[in-house]
C-alpha cells in the first residue's frame, strides 16, 4: 500500500514567548482510512512575468482525493505567482513560499492556473491523487 504523509512545523518569535506548532497527516483515498494515495505527478517550470500557466493539464476523476503542493523557488522576494483554482483566487506565493492544499477537480476546467509577476519565477509542483484514469482538460 502506498502512503503519502504531509508534515509541517511552524515556529514564530512574534509573541513575547516563542511558539512552535507541528502537525502531520497521512493522505488517504476518498472514503477510507486504510488506503493511501497512490499516484503522483510533478514538474518544474520557469514562468516569465505576465505569463499564465496551467499547472495541471489533466485532472483526476471527480470525487476522488487529490492533494496539491506548489512552491515558488524564486530567490527574489519581489517575484510572486498568483494562484487560481477553478477561476477563484487562492493567493500569492512569493519567492520561497509554498502551499499544500486539498483540491477538488470536479470537471476538465477545474484546474490550477498560476501567473508570474516581477520576473521569471521558478515553480515546482506535485499532485498526489488516487490511481484513477486522468481525463483530458
Amino acid at each position: 500500500m502506498a502512503t503519502t504523509t504531509a508534515a509541517v512545523t511552524l515556529t514564530s518569535d512574534l509573541l513575547s514567548d516563542n511558539m512552535s506548532v507541528s502537525a502531520s497527516t497521512t493522505c488517504m483515498k476518498a472514503g477510507t482510512t486504510a488506503d493511501g494515495l497512490d499516484q503522483m505527478e510533478y514538474g518544474y517550470v520557469d514562468i516569465a512575468s505576465g505569463t499564465a500557466y496551467d499547472i495541471i493539464g489533466n485532472t483526476p476523476t471527480a470525487s476522488k482525493a487529490s492533494k496539491l503542493y506548489v512552491k515558488n523557488h524564486s530567490t527574489d522576494e519581489t517575484y510572486y505567482i498568483s494562484v487560481v483554482l477553478d477561476a477563484q483566487a487562492v493567493g500569492k506565493l512569493y519567492g520561497g513560499d509554498w502551499m499544500f492544499i486539498p483540491a477538488d477537480f470536479h470537471d476538465g476546467n477545474a484546474d490550477i492556473e498560476i501567473t508570474a509577476s516581477g520576473g521569471t519565477n521558478k515553480v515546482c509542483y506535485a499532485l498526489f491523487h488516487e490511481g484513477t484514469v486522468l481525463v483530458a482538460s
